[in-house]
């Protein structure tokens, strides 16, 4: 599998939507910000996981 963001970018990315109050739910993300969730799923075993590092 391909990505195009690097870890450090898919965290920041997922800071920047917390810190804006965006949903942060997998289907929310899956569908506004495919991109996002691909990169992430790549870096870490699932979303809940990206998402705990990210805010931690």
């Amino acid at each position: 599998m391909e990505v195009d963001m690097s870890v450090e970018e898919v965290l920041r990315e997922i800071q920047q939507l917390h810190m804006n109050g965006n949903s942060l739910g997998k289907k929310s993300i899956k569908k506004s910000h495919p991109q996002l969730m691909r990169s992430a799923l790549y870096y870490f075993p699932d979303w809940d996981s990206a998402i705990e590092k990210s805010i931690s």
